[in-house]
């Protein structure tokens, strides 16, 4: 690893714990306003202030990168879909029956998953430290979500179409990161993250005016939803997508998937903090397995090599 690379991977790292806090934040106001804000009105006002602030700084380079869109626009429409359109209104239709804990424990089977469809999409193999990291990892998970019970994390997939929607979502977004190392070179980080939102938006908004109309559940406009949209509209989504996009960049889907086992660490620390539930020692020691698995995949290496941007 080279000196100008050293600092990339430290600005890789604290990019991406950034964006698992703003995530983490998200799952617990999920769950939080659940029976206030219906699912898909959520995702899709989320998108529609997350354009508001983006379009205005990526409507030129679309305009010029026309040629580049139509011809890749089944991969674009493929990445709009899953990060867009169902990644996040999964989550919010999950949270509405699923307690958040059991959301994170879901997501947290998302590196394996994204280094299982690395492999399959791309050939590369998993090694025995990614393995062991994976396994340490997740270890501190459930910990945390089965309170230092391990043998009852059977139960914690007892939540009926929640669980379901969650798996969905988590699959959904691994084979979003994983696709990311197909992102044409030609569009940069912010015209890519506006033109995913803008996509999966449009895919999004017939199953928003289902909900509105058909479903008949209306969205009270008060100082609660004005607050949860502008911080999944703008922390969530504009800041956290941006993160995510550059730290994988960096580091690669396969690595940059540890870090997703930080969120259910956020949500408890952010719980603890604005809802006053107690950390109890059993997440303490769950958060120190989480972090030394993250250290074990990603920064202990036998014989480092230059990081592939």
């Amino acid at each position: 690893m080279t000196d100008s690379q050293v600092p990339s991977r430290w600005l890789a790292y604290g990019l991406l714990c950034a964006t698992t806090l703003f995530w983490g934040g998200n799952f617990v106001l999920g769950r939080a306003v659940s029976a206030d804000i219906p699912p898909v009105a959520l995702a899709w006002w989320r998108w529609v202030l997350a354009l508001l602030v983006i379009l205005p700084f990526a409507a030129r380079p679309l305009w010029q990168l026309r040629p580049v869109l139509v011809r890749e626009w089944r991969y674009l429409l493929a990445v709009s879909i899953l990060s867009v359109t169902i990644f996040n209104t999964f989550v919010y239709l999950g949270l509405q029956t699923l307690p958040a804990t059991n959301a994170v424990l879901l997501l947290s089977s998302g590196p394996v998953l994204i280094l299982l469809f690395t492999w399959l999409l791309f050939g590369e193999a998993m090694s025995v430290r990614q393995l062991l990291g994976t396994a340490v990892s997740i270890a501190g998970v459930i910990l945390i979500v089965t309170e230092g019970q391990p043998t009852e994390l059977f139960s914690a997939f007892r939540g009926g179409s929640g669980n379901l929607w969650i798996l969905a979502a988590v699959i959904s977004w691994c084979l979003y990161s994983v696709l990311l190392r197909r992102r044409p070179a030609e569009i940069g980080g912010t015209a890519f993250f506006a033109l995913t939102a803008l996509v999966g938006w449009i895919v999004l908004t017939p199953l928003f005016l289902h909900e509105h109309f058909v479903q008949d559940r209306v969205m009270d406009w008060n100082t609660t939803t004005l607050l949860s949209i502008g911080y999944v509209g703008l922390f969530a989504s504009v800041v956290a997508f941006l993160f995510w996009n550059r730290g994988v960049q960096i580091l690669g889907p396969g690595s940059a998937g540890y870090f997703i086992n930080l969120i259910p660490v956020w949500a408890l620390l952010l719980a603890t903090l604005l809802l006053g539930e107690r950390l109890l020692p059993f997440h303490w020691v769950g958060m120190v397995f989480i972090f030394s698995g993250i250290a074990l995949a990603t920064l202990i290496r036998k014989s480092p090599k230059p990081v592939t941007p």
